[in-house]
């Protein structure tokens, strides 16, 4: 798969493979998770060029036409491949089907941090278009030289031509041949006219899911190398437990097992099939478990947070002068721990061979991964390649990352031989990393003019940035022997933020104190989830914003509106109401009743406006969702089905935490190992319709949309709720044994 500098000169063609001189340079943080940002080589280049800006990282057009595009963003699920294919296709002027398009390998591509916090489209579509854009321009000036004539007077024809004036026409292939590239971009390349776009906006078919949805070899799992050895982790029930007397001779005495790796507490089985690893998994792990660490907070679930020590951050203060007050509302906020709730659970390939370490991961961040692993194995980092190969899907930090390490770790021990490592659906629930348990607390009031008056809000946090960039941020880590440190935890500054995600309202408040109370003791293991703190952030700001609009006997929208500056925040609200008739919505008759709720995602990212339609039934507690309309402004959309695809999957997934789920423990482990335990949405509970407006803005800057409906569709479900039945719930998951409870208690 590699191919060295002295060949791709020899093939000839436009040289825009991955720059030797900019990769050690290239890492950008995703959101602000894992490694920090390196210094950029050109600030005054947009997006991921700022520390990739050598051309012959982004793209190689060969002789005979075939182009290849790089990027350093992973498919997750999100359809990005296909979105990127399209800018690509878009600026370079070319059918979309030709161009072949690689993502996120640390031996090919420039290293774009992680994806993560919605960044792919802002930073690295965003990178794409230009670098794109300064090849099409760069190849128009070659036929310009050929022919005589003035840059300016030629164009390109969308089937990677290059067209004269008197309709002479040279192919892109035969352009690129007398060309070598390795020249940094200029940042004003011009870019296509957004009114002859014939990529950029349109509905193509996303290129991920044919394999996926027949079954072809589409994720890591379904990977399968020659001479392929099975593994499987021995250790204790979750996280802070281990085995007291793991039966491992028994083990090693199993049909088909090879061996039986050992590191300090780290143990492995590894055979000839799978089946004969998941059996001498099982007798080894025939054993009682202890517990090494603290107790679970069995007693005070997420509010431990408010009883441990605490940082604290001043997110926002601001003194407009007292305003009068007519009426105040005061209420604490929470959501408990989630698991990612994957639905395959993780899984990685290893190959060690000639002091060379091999891994296909679905990490999220394989550029911090060959590092990390690199020191947790005893490598030089160059002499660790990832390639990121799709799972089912995680958005955060499932076990992704461990169970990668461990594969790398098993790997070394066995040289020559690859090694397919998978989690145990147990292990998935018992050992990944948790979504953070939040808590807010908000007081607010309005004045006699129906306007916010003061607004002070506190929120409860541990990091959400706890991804590994260094062998200690594994779970086996501290297995291991000589082991490594786990990393201090550390809090993601704002505008990203984590715990304080969207803390800062976007609506114009006076006389604000927001203050972030971050936590670094863990009570339960955590690391990134969709939107991370942003969730309960905006749960409870809308929530509070619908509460006072009650308080007032203002409409909720109208509430929202006259607290509103943003002109695009205003247009998507009101294109999601519009959408959703609210004007002529059904009012909350005890049973039925609608709820809206607004936020931009970091407030630097995506506009998403929800409006919900819910019937409760007042027997059981049990909300059906109706239907729901939502509006996003995600900038120039390059894929609105794409856009959509995310927004209807994040409000599914929004639904399901703010229903469902919830992680269960008692104080010696994790309880929820399995979907019974964990329940997630099913099909007979997603609402009956689901419709997403896409905003046009042609031409404006890619906004990230990946995480944007996850803290409208919480909250705009809980407003629902309330104007259902007069029951305001804070304390997700809102159960059906929660809003039957609530019910009887509103009368």
């Amino acid at each position: 798969m590699s191919i060295d500098r002295r060949q791709l000169l020899a093939g000839g063609g436009l040289l825009v493979a991955f720059s030797l001189a900019g990769h050690g340079l290239a890492q950008l943080a995703g959101g602000g998770e894992g490694g920090a940002a390196p210094p950029p080589r050109r600030p005054d280049l947009p997006g991921s060029l700022k520390s990739n800006p050598v051309l012959d990282s982004w793209v190689h057009i060969a002789s005979d036409g075939k182009i290849t595009v790089f990027s350093g963003k992973a498919e997750l699920g999100q359809g990005i491949r296909t979105a990127l294919r399209q800018v690509a296709a878009e600026e370079l002027d070319v059918p979309p089907t030709t161009i072949d398009l690689v993502t996120a390998d640390t031996a090919r591509t420039p290293d774009e941090g992680l994806t993560a916090g919605s960044h792919s489209m802002q930073d690295g579509g965003t990178a794409i278009a230009n670098a794109c854009a300064n090849v099409r321009m760069l190849l128009t000036r070659a036929a310009a030289k050929r022919w005589g004539e003035a840059a300016d007077t030629l164009s390109t024809n969308g089937k990677a031509q290059v067209i004269a004036p008197d309709g002479r026409s040279l192919g892109y292939g035969a352009l690129a041949a007398e060309l070598s590239l390795h020249v940094e971009a200029i940042p004003n390349a011009p870019r296509r006219d957004p009114r002859n776009y014939r990529t950029l906006g349109h509905d193509l078919p996303r290129i991920d899911i044919p394999a996926k949805l027949t079954g072809g070899a589409a994720y890591v799992q379904d990977l399968r190398l020659p001479g392929m050895l099975h593994a499987r982790v021995v250790r204790g029930p979750s996280y802070g437990t281990r085995l007291a007397k793991p039966q491992l001779d028994r083990a090693r005495k199993m049909p088909g097992v090879v061996a039986v790796i050992e590191n300090g507490r780290f143990a492995a089985v590894v055979a000839e099939r799978e089946w004969q690893a998941i059996q001498a998994m099982r007798v080894a792990q025939d054993s009682d478990y202890v517990r090494d660490k603290p107790p679970l907070p069995v007693d005070d679930g997420p509010h431990r947070l408010q009883k441990l020590p605490t940082r604290e951050i001043q997110v926002l203060d601001t003194h407009d002068g007292a305003k009068p007050v007519w009426k105040t509302v005061r209420g604490s906020y929470s959501r408990p721990w989630y698991s990612h709730g994957s639905i395959g659970p993780s899984c990685a390939v290893a190959l060690a061979k000639g002091g060379e370490l091999t891994l296909w991961s679905h990490s999220q961040g394989v550029f911090d991964m060959h590092r990390a692993v690199a020191e947790l194995v005893g490598l030089p980092p160059e002499k660790v390649r990832c390639i990121h190969t799709p799972s089912a899907g995680c958005y955060g930090q499932n076990g992704a990352d461990d169970v990668t390490a461990e594969a790398g770790l098993i790997a070394m021990a066995l040289p020559g031989r690859p090694i397919r490592l998978q989690w145990m659906r147990e292990q998935e629930f018992g050992w990944e990393p948790c979504g953070c348990g939040m808590v807010t607390r908000v007081e607010a009031a309005i004045g006699p003019d129906k306007r916010i008056a003061h607004w002070n809000y506190e929120v409860w946090s541990n990091s959400h940035n706890n991804r590994p960039v260094g062998a200690g941020g594994y779970a086996v880590a501290q297995e291991i022997s000589p082991g490594f440190p786990a990393p201090e935890p550390k809090p993601i500054p704002m505008p990203e933020g984590d715990g304080d995600r969207n803390a800062n309202p976007l609506y114009v408040f006076p006389n604000m104190d927001v203050r972030y109370h971050f936590v670094p003791e863990m009570p339960l293991r955590v690391s990134a989830l969709r939107s991370l703190g942003a969730h309960l952030n905006v749960f409870t700001i809308e929530s509070v914003l619908d509460e006072l609009a009650l308080a007032g006997g203002v409409d909720p929208l109208a509430f929202r509106l006259a607290h509103m500056q943003d002109e695009r925040a205003r247009a998507v609200m009101i294109e999601a109401t519009n959408r959703f008739d609210w004007a002529r919505r059904p009012r909350g008759d005890g049973r039925r009743g609608c709820g809206m709720a607004f936020a931009r995602y970091k407030n630097i990212g995506a506009y998403c406006a929800i409006a919900m339609e819910i019937e409760v039934e007042r027997e059981t507690g049990a909300v059906t969702v109706h239907r729901v309309q939502a509006a996003v402004d995600a900038g120039q959309p390059a894929s609105p089905d794409g856009i959509r695809n995310q927004v209807e999957g994040g409000i599914l997934q929004s639904l399901s935490w703010a229903k469902r789920e919830a992680v269960t423990y008692d104080a010696t482990r994790r309880t929820s190992f399995d979907w019974g335990s964990y329940p997630i949405l099913r099909f007979e509970e997603v609402p009956g319709t689901v419709a997403v407006h896409v905003m046009d803005r042609p031409g404006a800057p890619f906004l990230g949309a990946g995480e944007t409906a996850q803290g409208p569709t919480s909250a705009a479900l809980a407003n629902a709720i309330a104007d259902a039945t007069g029951a305001r719930l804070r304390d997700m998951p809102l159960t059906p044994e929660v809003v039957k409870a609530a019910i009887g208690l509103a009368g």
